[in-house]
């Protein structure tokens, strides 16, 4: 298989329909990357989905790049993409740049990904002049919990025309894709086919070019109840609590270890 890059998946637009997977360690990322997923994300997501936060607003550089290692442990093939958090990029150029810097350096991100429209195109732009490719995040902007909170984007004409500029300036600034999260679709598909940069949508409607999930999410291993927009693949977390049951069984049944499971 033909390792992709930030340059093929920027190719991908018009070229038909392409998922992309949310990852956070090597086991998962290797199942995505050996099923053939382009691009993987480790996303600032993995706070409350994987480390009991309330929200991406605890996640640190340290976490991100630790589980950026292990992502890109567990990937050959596929583009990955690490997300920046919160306060990573926000107080100044220079540590922003510094701390992209350390996902692809020190990590071994292909790029990474930083939330906002027009008030970040400048430093997109900066970030790809510096040999840094980026995946912009539009719509939804998880970080700005505090401000905002979660609600879908897009239902009136105000943020219509705001999250379409958003889009043309973080495609003129350089991205070589961006996410657009809880959108309506008709905004969703406004976008999709007003830039030319391919668009991967979370919750924002079935016309995009691409389509992001998170793979703990899609494989049920959470046990949570899960957004509209996740549609269960597996139910992987009923799967194991039986199989730890029937261990436990076993072991006190003196069943395992069996002389199979025995250095003799």
């Amino acid at each position: 298989m033909t390792a992709w890059t930030p340059k093929k998946i920027k190719a991908l637009k018009g070229k038909g329909k392409f998922a992309t997977i949310t990852a956070y360690d090597a086991i998962t990322a290797s199942i995505a990357d050996t099923a053939g997923v382009p691009l993987i994300l480790v996303g600032d997501s993995l706070g409350p989905t994987a480390l009991g936060f309330e929200s991406t607003v605890p996640v640190t550089m340290d976490i991100m790049v630790h589980h950026t290692k292990a992502v890109r442990r567990g990937c050959k093939n596929a583009v990955v993409v690490a997300d920046m958090p919160f306060l990573s990029y926000q107080i100044d150029e220079t540590e922003a740049i510094r701390n992209a810097g350390r996902f692809i350096q020190e990590a071994g991100a292909d790029a990474v990904k930083l939330e906002g429209g027009v008030c970040r195109a400048k430093l997109i732009s900066k970030l790809v002049e510096n040999g840094i490719p980026v995946m912009a995040h539009i719509g939804m902007l998880p970080q700005n919990i505090k401000q905002s909170g979660y609600a879908y984007k897009g239902k009136t004409e105000e943020e219509v025309a705001s999250i379409m500029a958003d889009a043309k300036a973080v495609t003129e600034a350089g991205a070589f894709c961006v996410v657009i999260e809880c959108a309506t679709s008709g905004l969703a598909e406004k976008i999709t086919s007003s830039v030319d940069i391919p668009v991967i949508g979370i919750g924002a409607g079935a016309a995009t070019d691409g389509q992001i999930i998170v793979i703990s999410d899609m494989l049920g291993m959470n046990g949570c109840k899960l957004p509209k927009f996740v549609k269960l693949y597996a139910n992987m977390r009923e799967e194991a609590i039986s199989a730890v049951k029937q261990y436990m069984e076993e072991v006190e049944n003196g069943v395992f270890p069996s002389a199979d499971n025995i250095y003799e």
